[in-house]
């Protein structure tokens, strides 16, 4: 409010760990007694205790790898497996998942992380949250990133952006 925003309007986002992020600091803002309007999870980190399908079947050859995504947990957790059950590591073991706000989740077609950010769009939904969710066929995990130069990246990004409002014009968070 101090820069003259409307603090009902704030949503947060962010791709891969990124993802993992903004959904701990919706959860994190909603236990201190606010929220955000809305959130953008792109092929989110979300559950450190389990390896899903795809992590297997995408293992390499993808962009990011199996062993990737290990390097990644030991480099974050300092090999702390205690860590890994942790809501601000995995918001999917959340107990408070109920108190997200509405949720776009997008995962890629060939992405190790896919079937946990499926995962967890499912929880939400279980938890009673508004929830959206579109896999992109075709594309690897960091295609936001890839919008230039690969045409269904760009075209992944509009139907994404497209999406996100009709979420926040559902919700109203759009004045």
């Amino acid at each position: 409010a101090s820069l003259g925003a409307d603090p009902s309007c704030i949503t947060v986002g962010g791709d891969s760990a990124g993802g993992n992020l903004a959904a701990v600091a919706a959860l994190t803002v909603a236990r201190e007694g606010n929220a955000v309007a809305a959130q953008l999870l792109i092929y989110p980190t979300t559950d450190a205790t389990q390896r899903h399908p795809s992590r297997s079947m995408f293992a390499a050859g993808f962009v990011l790898t199996s062993a990737d995504m290990d390097e990644f947990t030991r480099l974050y957790l300092s090999d702390n497996r205690a860590l890994r059950c942790d809501p601000r590591v995995s918001p999917a073991l959340s107990s408070d998942l109920a108190t997200s706000p509405p949720t776009l989740v997008i995962t890629a077609g060939f992405d190790p992380l896919r079937d946990e950010g499926e995962t967890y769009a499912e929880l939400l939904r279980h938890a009673g949250v508004s929830v959206r969710s579109m896999r992109m066929p075709g594309l690897v995990h960091g295609f936001l990133h890839m919008s230039t130069v690969v045409p269904a990246a760009h075209a992944a990004m509009i139907a994404m952006a497209k999406e996100f409002r009709a979420l926040l014009n559902e919700k109203h968070v759009v004045h």
